[in-house]
């Protein structure tokens, strides 16, 4: 059954796609929800209909398999992508609102001047519009002038007619930003003044404490800091799993057909034209198996893979290599050093013949005795019959995806928060086997009950404890060297130790400290040989003294202000830009409809089979 769908999943996605399209055209979806129901999302007084939301999706996915080389095939993918469509349909609604309120537009003599005088950057890295390596507007109104394809002048227009308004309420916004001289030579300084520091701390763990914790103790931490414990929902969950990892015979059967596109290279076949056809890497096969540059030695490549290129010289074609993907066949195009241009095909091991009936036959059976049931114990009676066990309890933290291992198994962690308690998922396909879960338990999202997080409780109330204590510790120590000339020898007097740190920057610190920004600060504002109080840190309490000082060389900072000042204005932009769309997304009135809408078209075309 399963085997039959999937060679059918094309025939099926059109006739789904079809009655989907005749189900909105008879308007069942307005009948059931209403006016409004075929409004996806509205924002504000911006109503977004389902068919475009559909179409978006579809030209979203269809870009994610362009960038992947594979469609999404997870639920987990798909809310990704349907996630991104409707923050996109919403910018582009909050951004149009403000451009109507202000009367930002373009004009045609705007846009016909942007696309003469500020081209793509694709069109200025083209060859045909450059001049000695450099873009020439000349070329590029020349071939806009003579140009008879239409498209492409319909292309820019709305990329401008998109840009321009955005560009022309950055402007608005951003105006009045400017960085004076002043904060320049402040933030360089920040980069360039460097100190060194003697440090003497007293850390609250390094202090011993057997003093018993009580309830009311630990329920009032929880209640002075709640949002240091809430957690989100876990869904604990069990599964069976029917093995589909390939055996002896189907690893022979790879192998003979590696074999076969070795045969065919070795007769002329051009490396490029097999690896788009046969590689099972979709990514680089739609390049002609090109891998592009790597370094021999990449310790983020596969070993072996790497192994493989030992002894191979430019043009020839390797041995099989086996790596965890199957096997590949690797040429090196050109060789600079200790990197490689490369191509490979790569031929799975996967299931076949017998094997892959046998193993479909019993997942067919999985299907029909486990998949998508309300009774609990079908899982186990499937179990038994299969002659699988049933998998300990694990915990699903919703927003997670679910790993076993090396492998992620797709569609749990949506299904997981979406299914009633003691329900049954479909069968899942995973690279190591096919999976049928049952949810046990769903714990809500919030603060746990105090059993489950007493262990961190106990630890953080103590440590409460604890930082008093080496306060008092810290101001007892200051008092005692006080009017004493250095605070390494009389640390040392004491069996203490001073650490000496530097020379560093504010913005640079020491990983000892940088985590202690009161302590960094602190350094900065003492004199040479000056010594600080106690420093109230963050994870304990300082006496620090000031060994040395190396202040920022003005010229050099002068030689770049300019420069500089381009970047934080630029940065200054961007920031506030996005606080804007911020405030404005917070402020609007956004109705998202999706749950609503496709839970009621579900439930419309499970009516229609009936």
């Amino acid at each position: 059954m399963l085997r039959t769908m999937r060679s059918n999943a094309k025939w099926i996605f059109y006739i789904l796609a079809i009655a989907f399209i005749g189900w909105l055209a008879i308007g069942q979806v307005s009948s059931i929800l209403g006016p409004s129901g075929n409004v996806v999302l509205k924002v504000n007084s911006k109503d977004f209909q389902v068919t475009e939301y559909q179409q978006r999706v579809q030209a979203a996915s269809e870009q994610y398999r362009q960038q992947t080389g594979n469609a999404p095939t997870t639920r987990e993918d798909d809310k990704q992508i349907q996630d991104q469509v409707i923050n996109q349909m919403i910018s582009e609604a909050l951004l149009q609102q403000e451009y109507d309120r202000l009367g930002i537009r373009a004009s045609d003599a705007e846009i016909r001047e942007a696309v003469r005088t500020s081209p793509p950057p694709e069109v200025m890295r083209d060859p045909q519009f450059q001049t000695d390596s450099q873009f020439d507007s000349r070329k590029w109104n020349q071939f806009l002038d003579n140009t008879s394809d239409k498209g492409l002048l319909v292309q820019l227009e709305g990329l401008y007619r998109e840009q321009i308004p955005r560009v022309k309420l950055m402007q608005y916004l951003t105006s009045d930003i400017y960085v004076s001289d002043g904060k320049l030579w402040r933030i360089y300084k920040d980069q360039h003044d460097s100190v060194r520091i003697g440090a003497l701390a007293v850390w609250p763990y390094s202090i011993e404490d057997s003093t018993k914790i009580s309830d009311a103790e630990l329920s009032a931490y929880v209640a002075k800091h709640p949002d240091d414990y809430k957690r989100p929902a876990i869904a604990y969950v069990r599964f069976v799993a029917l093995p589909r990892l390939p055996n002896a015979a189907d690893s022979a059967a790879a192998s003979a057909h590696l074999a076969r596109v070795r045969s065919e290279l070795a007769r002329g076949a051009k490396f490029d034209d097999v690896a788009k056809r046969e590689s099972s890497d979709t990514v680089s096969g739609q390049k002609g198996g090109d891998l592009g540059w790597i370094k021999r030695n990449d310790s983020n490549f596969d070993q072996q893979f790497l192994a493989g290129l030992r002894g191979l010289k430019p043009g020839q074609i390797s041995a099989p290599v086996a790596t965890q993907f199957g096997y590949h066949l690797i040429r090196i195009d050109q060789e600079k050093g200790d990197s490689v241009k490369l191509r490979h095909i790569l031929i799975p091991v996967a299931l076949a013949g017998e094997h892959l009936d046998q193993v479909e036959a019993r997942a067919d059976t999985l299907e029909r005795s486990a998949a998508e049931r309300t009774d609990p114990a079908t899982l186990d009676s499937a179990a038994k019959k299969l002659g699988l066990q049933v998998s300990p309890t694990y915990s699903l933290t919703q927003g997670d995806r679910f790993n076993l291992g090396r492998y992620v198994i797709p569609d749990v962690s949506i299904w997981a928060f979406e299914a009633p308690v003691g329900e049954t998922s479909p069968v899942i396909e995973a690279v190591p086997a096919y999976y049928v879960f049952r949810v046990d338990s769903v714990a809500p999202e919030g603060v746990p009950p105090l059993d489950q997080i007493r262990d961190r409780l106990e630890t953080a109330v103590r440590l409460e404890k604890h930082k008093v204590l080496a306060q008092h510790r810290a101001d007892s120590l200051a008092a005692a060297l006080k009017g004493v000339p250095s605070l390494t020898t009389g640390a040392s007097a004491r069996g203490l130790q001073v650490q000496q740190f530097g020379p560093f920057t504010r913005l640079h610190p020491p990983s000892y400290l940088a985590r202690e920004p009161a302590v960094v600060g602190t350094a900065f504002g003492l004199g040479v040989s000056e010594r600080s109080g106690v420093i109230k840190g963050e994870g304990g309490y300082f006496i620090i003294e000031l060994l040395g000082r190396k202040v920022a060389d003005s010229s050099a900072w002068l030689a770049q202000r300019n420069t500089q000042r381009e970047q934080l204005r630029q940065a200054a932009q961007q920031a506030r830009m996005q606080q804007y769309m911020e405030a404005l997304r917070a402020k609007a009135k956004i109705v998202d409809r999706r749950k609503d809408l496709f839970k009621s078209q579900a439930a419309g075309n499970a009516a229609s089979l009936f």
